[in-house]
């Protein structure tokens, strides 16, 4: 190990290393496993928390946007930190809340792709009603 030290958003250890035999560098992240939380889908199937399933769905939602890789991952800390309040289990439709909020925050456009699939939009008047509540939104927030 070369370097070692707190990552940007302070739940995980940044580790530089060195390979013994060849010399290449590369950096590790290392983090906490999350307690074991249960999510409880719309099917009513228990399946244990895995918060890569959360970065999948806001890369998708924000793909072609302005929004890079290191504001993914800091809302995929956030909603995950907030995820501790929660007794297990927890609904997947409360987690596709956080998620939806933090993304509300950082790119509409985003927020509204998300939401088409996490609300799962069956006419073009789902899209309507979403962009009419993110305006609301806009407005009560000076």
């Amino acid at each position: 190990m070369v370097d070692s030290r707190a990552a940007e958003d302070g739940t995980t250890i940044r580790r530089r290393r060195q390979c013994e035999r060849c010399g290449a560098r590369f950096t590790t992240f290392e983090r906490l496993d999350e307690v074991s939380t249960l999510v409880v889908k719309r099917d009513g199937r228990t399946v244990p928390f895995d918060r890569d399933r959360i970065r999948s769905g806001v890369e998708a939602a924000c793909k072609g946007s302005p929004v890079d890789q290191a504001a993914v991952e800091a809302i995929v800390a956030r909603v995950v930190d907030r995820l501790a309040a929660f007794s297990s289990p927890v609904e997947s439709a409360q987690i596709g809340a956080l998620v939806l909020e933090e993304l509300r925050r950082i790119d509409r456009v985003a927020a509204v792709r998300f939401a088409s699939v996490y609300k799962a939009f069956s006419d073009p008047q789902d899209f309507e009603r979403e962009v009419q509540l993110l305006d609301e939104e806009s407005q009560a927030d000076p």
